[in-house]
């Protein structure tokens, strides 16, 4: 592998000084500053869109982000002798954003929405490949709520049960409910949103994996990673899969949540429309159907202990979780200034 890996590092325009392994890849200390090899599963196209993406928002004040770089031909991708092909990205020192520090949450928030701002500033036209707008989110949930009742089904079949399973069946009716009121509402809000357009629009480009481990602290600034999964979608999904995490950690504190919302509204103000799309991401039960789906997917005969403490951690946050929820919906029904 070290061959392979000079091979590839030889395809670029800057001299390695020293190699380490980490996440999952390599990251060289060059003459050019830090870089990261990583093997690249997409397509050179979407390379080729994600490095102007990128460049952009460089352009436009987000200078500490993980720019692609070129090798020495021009190409954003190099490829091995097996047709193996790896991408080298700019790359930073820093810690890791603490799930634990409100100031580190806030931040990050602040920073997503300095992003999203920029974002709605890109010009190019986006390949087809990449517009997932709402639909994509849509048939997920309603695959996942016809998932959530197979599992259902499947339990009551059996005739003995484990204390996962009747842990599960007892709370189903409460979270198959949510998800279905959840699926009507976000196909209704779909059809509101498909006449608005410009910044009124729910749409634009998606950091796509926006998480604790993506958004880096230093005394140089924050730096935010790994924007591989970016797409066009609902462009607030970054935030509601992000303060979705991070509330779970915390026990739905209905303080942290409001606050993380307002760190994001006073640099860049959600509209209703936007609000009520982030409404439905808080709103589904997703981490009921993770547990049900992990449950589905694994050996019956012995249920794992982890996911009876998932399900009973997931059901004794649910309280604090319903009262976030209806304080976020509360709000839905004022009009906005």
């Amino acid at each position: 592998m070290y061959n392979r890996e000079n091979l590839i590092l030889e395809q670029y325009p800057f001299e390695v000084k020293q190699t380490a392994k980490g996440r999952g890849a390599l990251i060289c200390d060059t003459d050019k500053g830090l870089k990261i090899l990583k093997e690249y599963r997409g397509s050179e196209g979407r390379a080729d869109f994600l490095f102007g993406l990128l460049e952009f928002l460089k352009k436009h004040g987000q200078g500490r982000i993980d720019c692609i770089v070129k090798t020495k031909e021009e190409k954003t991708v190099a490829r091995d002798v097996d047709g193996t092909v790896y991408m080298v990205r700019d790359w930073y020192e820093g810690r890791e954003c603490d799930t634990k520090s409100r100031d580190d949450i806030l931040k990050a928030i602040r920073q997503l929405a300095d992003i999203h701002n920029s974002l709605r500033e890109f010009p190019t036209e986006l390949p087809e490949y990449l517009r997932t707008e709402g639909h994509a989110f849509l048939e997920e949930n309603e695959r996942h709520t016809k998932e959530l009742k197979k599992v259902r089904n499947f339990i009551s079949s059996r005739k003995k049960k484990s204390d996962f399973e009747r842990e599960f069946l007892k709370n189903f009716e409460v979270f198959y409910g949510e998800a279905l009121a959840v699926v009507k509402l976000q196909r209704e809000e779909l059809e509101k949103a498909a006449n608005a357009s410009g910044k009124e629009s729910i749409f634009g480009i998606c950091h796509g994996d926006y998480n604790q481990h993506n958004v880096l602290f230093s005394r140089q600034g924050i730096a935010v990673l790994n924007f591989e999964k970016s797409s066009y979608g609902i462009q607030v999904s970054d935030l509601g899969n992000f303060m979705r995490k991070i509330l779970e950690k915390h026990n739905w504190n209905m303080g942290l949540g409001m606050d993380m919302l307002g760190a994001y509204h006073h640099v860049r103000p959600l509209s209703g429309q936007e609000m009520r799309q982030l409404y439905i991401l808080l709103a589904y039960p997703e981490k009921f159907w993770k547990i049900a789906n992990h449950y589905f997917n694994t050996n019956k005969a012995w249920v794992c202990g982890r996911n009876i403490e998932k399900l009973e951690k997931f059901i004794s946050q649910n309280e604090a979780r319903e009262s976030f929820l209806n304080l976020v919906k509360s709000g839905l029904s004022k009009p906005e200034p």
